[in-house]
């Protein structure tokens, strides 16, 4: 078998976009792309890419799914073999086990330690709230323009003062000193003993890209010099500084809409650019930019606008930069902040729109980034202008694309009136040089696969004829289809999340408060109720599996839809897409919130369910009543009265008959 990180690399890489690419024609339409489906004749196209979830679907045929769903829709490939082509497009080694019990412990652990980093996140910021959180993490915060919405939203803390606060809460909480460790949360002492790594510290929780904490960075408020300002958590597990992007969970989506992603340094550049409005911003906190990090941005998007401050060490980041990012293929423009200013305390000083207008207007591509930045330098020094020119053909040079590299040649060329044939030969030079060192990186990596390949076996695909279509799951038992879909539906889109009822609801519960998910399981567990339609009862109980290890919403839904079983992967695609949302915006409309909408409709979609299994109870027994005997025939009618009782109690709370 593939490894689970092996597995986890290689979705993670995967982009939707350049994989359905590769077989069909793509035209944008604002964040998302068409195109005229590749598994049925269209002439409209009805085909639909969106790459900030990372899914297809046609809304023509109803085909759904991901990167690796589309392999094996359109390449009638194995799950093992979508995941080895992927594998072999972007380059990523496969060295196939067997999953041992080191393995599955594996697993566990790494479970573990993100259930330890949400404990601590829950932590910091209750630690705000208290006396001490208030007078010191919160006021700093506020001084530094961050309004309580946002301090909220992000989940900012206070680490307290005591050395010894979150060990002994996490302890007696039952955590173990060995995750407390390995997530960098405590150190151990000389003898032993725990104590907080983070401590008199604000504290910025690390996302990953499905919303799981994985890190944290904390800043000290103190002047004392010998104290380091930033205190990050260190590498673990669930945490690689390299791959990892401060604040790319809330910026995702408005990355892929805007098609434009702004990189900055620091948390509360970050912070404060969010909070102005300007949501498409992502640092690289904690690390110089990695080829990783500018991977992980091109998931969203291949646009790139470096906003660095404007002196000398911020000139030599995005200077650096600018080549990471344009050999992956990207485009990138350079704006600095004027000297002094950072994004952040430039955010705080001007509107939106006055920020907005100036990243327009100082907005520069690379080439007039680098010429004005280094010509003054040159002067009229005819040996200093050509270095200068060789920089930027070398740096053109690092762009993939053919043309882009011409386009990028004939600028420069009028820009120092100079042959554009000069410079392509530069430029053509420094490829050959590039792509011989690629093509003996290729050679290596190939010679180790091949004495990989040679210990593990190749996963036969399963026979077409033994897998079940989906269509055919979902035509079974039609009469409660309809409601299992609804519930599913709620399930895939807000399971994770807290249903708040008022105290004097029938459904208020004093032990606590429910999440989506809880309470529809309860529910049908309270009269042992499975889904009776085959495609939704597979992947309710894949839903279930994922939601009783701690992941998060996103993550679920993202592991269904990259897993090996295409029906559950289908189903998924379908109910989580936004025009579920879009299907009862008519009742939405009239409330102020998500949270009550769903306080007011999970419920009602129960009854409705239930309400549906009671007229599927009733048209078998009307069945069974002509040939049944008269014995048998009293018990039926019998039966059939508490079913229409029954029946009008459901249809009262649901408002379709009045109370007599």
């Amino acid at each position: 078998m593939i490894p689970q990180e092996t597995v986890n690399l290689i979705l993670d890489t995967a982009r939707i976009e350049d994989v359905v690419g590769e077989f069909v024609t793509l035209k944008r339409r604002g964040s998302s792309l068409w195109a005229c489906c590749p598994f049925h004749n269209e002439k409209t196209p009805s085909f639909h890419v969106e790459p900030s979830r990372g899914i297809y679907k046609c809304f023509g045929c109803g085909k759904s799914g991901t990167a690796v769903g589309f392999l094996m829709e359109y390449e009638k490939l194995s799950y093992t073999e979508a995941l080895k082509f992927l594998a072999r497009k972007y380059h990523i080694e496969v060295v196939e086990k067997e999953e041992s019990a080191e393995d599955i412990a594996a697993r566990q652990r790494n479970e573990s330690l993100l259930s330890v980093s949400e404990y601590a996140f829950r932590f910091y910021k209750e630690q705000l709230a208290t006396d001490e959180g208030r007078t010191i993490g919160l006021a700093y915060f506020r001084s530094r323009g961050l309004l309580d919405e946002t301090i909220e939203k992000y989940g900012l803390g206070w680490a307290p003062r005591s050395r010894h606060a979150f060990t002994d809460a996490a302890t007696a909480e039952g955590y173990k000193g060995e995750y407390l460790t390995e997530t960098g949360l405590c150190a151990a002492w000389d003898d032993g003993s725990l104590h907080d790594r983070f401590y008199d510290r604000v504290m910025f929780p690390i996302h990953s890209v499905s919303g799981r904490i994985i890190a944290f960075g904390g800043r000290t408020l103190l002047n004392d010099k010998t104290v380091a300002k930033y205190v990050n958590s260190k590498e673990s597990e669930i945490y690689v500084k390299s791959r990892s992007l401060y604040g790319i969970y809330f910026a995702k989506n408005e990355i892929a809409r805007q098609d434009k992603c702004f990189l900055v340094e620091g948390y509360l550049d970050v912070l404060s650019m969010h909070q102005l409005g300007i949501t498409n911003v992502v640092a690289s906190s904690g690390t110089s930019l990695t080829e990783e990090q500018i991977r992980l941005i091109r998931k969203f998007t291949e646009n790139v606008t470096i906003m660095y401050d404007g002196d000398a060490a911020g000139i030599h980041a995005a200077l650096r930069g600018i080549g990471m990012i344009l050999r992956e293929g990207m485009n990138v423009k350079v704006v600095l902040i004027p000297d002094g200013d950072d994004p952040d305390s430039y955010a705080r000083k001007h509107s939106r729109e006055e920020v907005e207008r100036f990243i327009a207007s100082h907005e520069q591509d690379f080439i007039s980034f680098k010429t004005d930045l280094l010509l003054s330098e040159a002067g009229d020094d005819p040996i200093k202008r050509a270095n200068l020119i060789n920089d930027i053909a070398d740096t053109i040079a690092d762009i993939p694309d053919a043309v882009k590299r011409s386009v990028y040649a004939d600028a420069c060329a009028r820009k120092f009136h100079i042959e554009s044939d000069i410079l392509l030969d530069r430029i053509r030079m420094t490829r050959q040089k590039i792509q011989a060192e690629q093509h003996s990186q290729a050679q290596r990596e190939e010679a180790r696969r091949r004495h990989a390949s040679g210990e593990s076996a190749e996963t036969a695909p399963v026979p077409s004829s033994e897998q079940p279509t989906v269509r055919r799951l979902l035509e079974q038992n039609r009469l409660l289809a309809p409601s299992e879909r609804e519930l599913l539906g709620f399930i895939l889109t807000d399971g994770c999340t807290p249903l708040s009822f008022e105290t004097d609801s029938e459904f208020y519960d004093p032990a606590g408060t429910q999440t989506v998910a809880e309470f529809i399981d309860d529910a049908l567990a309270a009269d042992g109720i499975d889904f009776a339609n085959e495609a939704y009862r597979l992947t309710y109980e894949a839903f279930f599996s994922l939601y009783t290890t701690g992941k998060s919403q996103d993550e679920i839904v993202r592991t269904l839809l990259d897993g090996p079983d295409r029906t559950v992967a289908a189903v998924t695609a379908d109910l989580a897409e936004e025009k579920y949302h879009l299907s009862v915006e008519n009742f939405s409309a009239a409330l102020t919130v998500r949270s009550t909408w769903l306080v007011t409709f999970v419920p009602r979609a129960i009854l409705a369910y239930n309400d549906k299994r009671l007229d599927n109870t009733r048209n078998r027994l009307t069945a069974e009543l002509k040939d049944a005997s008269p014995d048998r025939q009293v018990e039926i009618m019998a039966e059939l009265g508490q079913i229409n009782a029954m029946k009008k109690k459901i249809n009262i709370k649901l408002g379709r008959l009045k109370t007599d």
